[in-house]
């Protein structure tokens, strides 16, 4: 995540400058930072490795048929795979004491990568609580729009969207020395005027919550009260509709804890940039950037336990791929019983020829 230089040495999260410590007597809590934060973003990144990639291996193995819902999922689990992959290179940053040696061009890519994540999970989020929306509500207009092609497309379309919406992070995004305190650091530069990192901030908050979040509520909440009006009817709820939402209402939510702090307070620093805080409020936004940066940080490791926990569908292609395993090993088993079996009962007979004739010529 991107982070800044503040007066008291501290590292502050996404989306200003990088962060640089002083090559001489950091603080306490610089030092703390250094010893205990790349620990915890390894962790973050190892455990979500593995979950992503056990989720993304699921989904591989039924990839011709994988229903709308199931694709929009795996797009979030591939963009969650993507951030936890750059995570590590941050976590080698603070441990040098936030000197970027890993060149220019990684300092874009690590760092973009971060950003498109979080572009591409917000709107796989959207398409999501749409496609059941059209699922449950606009039952008539489902099989018109609801068709694995037109996910695909539509995932494709979200990737690049994100990469649209990151250009003003990537273009600021560069390796530079601060002579202050003697540090080449990977930093978003704003030397050009405030006006870029407003509009940055901005578009975060707007394009990247705030519209998103008022189309989910919109079809979670007529979805909702569909369900309710056929359990009215119907007399007892359906435990297939049930299901169907119910991971997604848990994805939704989990985004939301671990997103919405970091938008919440990128919406005070800009606040504070136009003045409207004081300087009172400096310290609030400083540490409120840092928790909120790692909990973001969270959502990816999280998401694949919601498949593993929520989604009935994702269990039972789990279950099917175990069981397969299974019969496979069973097969090879049975088979290489038998070649030993045949490779024996040949053995003998060859025995009881040879001895015979041996025994003859003596």
């Amino acid at each position: 995540m991107a982070m800044e230089l503040n007066i008291t040495i501290n590292q502050s999260w996404w989306p200003e400058n990088s962060s640089v410590l002083p090559s001489l007597e950091p603080s306490v809590s610089t030092e703390w930072e250094i010893k205990f934060i790349p620990p915890l973003i390894f962790t973050f990144s190892l455990l979500g490795l593995v979950f992503n990639s056990f989720v993304l291996a699921v989904f591989a193995a039924y990839r011709d048929r994988l229903t709308v819902a199931e694709i929009y999922l795996s797009n979030l689990a591939l963009a969650d795979f993507a951030l936890l992959c750059c995570l590590p290179f941050w976590a080698m940053n603070i441990m040098n004491r936030f000197n970027w040696q890993y060149g220019d061009a990684s300092c874009k890519i690590v760092n973009s990568v971060i950003i498109v994540n979080f572009y591409t999970s917000v709107h796989t989020l959207v398409m999501i609580s749409i496609d059941r929306y059209l699922a449950l509500v606009k039952t008539m207009k489902a099989r018109l729009f609801r068709r694995t092609l037109y996910a695909k497309i539509i995932c494709v379309i979200l990737w690049l969207l994100a990469l649209l919406l990151s250009t003003p992070y990537i273009v600021h995004r560069k390796v530079k020395f601060i002579e202050e305190y003697g540090t080449i650091s990977c930093v978003l530069d704003y030397s050009h005027g405030s006006f870029w990192k407003l509009a940055h901030q901005t578009l975060m908050n707007v394009a990247g919550f705030m519209l998103p979040v008022l189309v989910i509520v919109f079809c979670n909440w007529n979805i909702i009260r569909t369900l309710a009006q056929r359990e009215e009817r119907a007399g007892s709820p359906d435990s297939g509709d049930t299901k169907a939402v119910g991971l997604v209402y848990a994805v939704t939510l989990l985004f939301l804890l671990c997103w919405g702090p970091l938008q919440v307070f990128t919406f005070l620093d800009s606040l504070s940039d136009v003045q409207v805080l004081n300087e009172t409020w400096f310290h609030t936004l400083d540490v409120g950037r840092q928790v909120s940066g790692y909990l973001a940080f969270l959502n990816s490791t999280l998401n694949p336990l919601l498949y593993v926990f929520s989604g009935q569908y994702f269990k039972r292609k789990v279950s099917a791929i175990y069981r397969s395993a299974q019969r496979r090993g069973s097969d090879m088993t049975i088979f290489q019983r038998s070649v030993v079996s045949t490779y024996i009962n040949r053995t003998e007979q060859i025995k009881n020829v040879v001895i015979p004739n041996s025994t003859h010529q003596m």
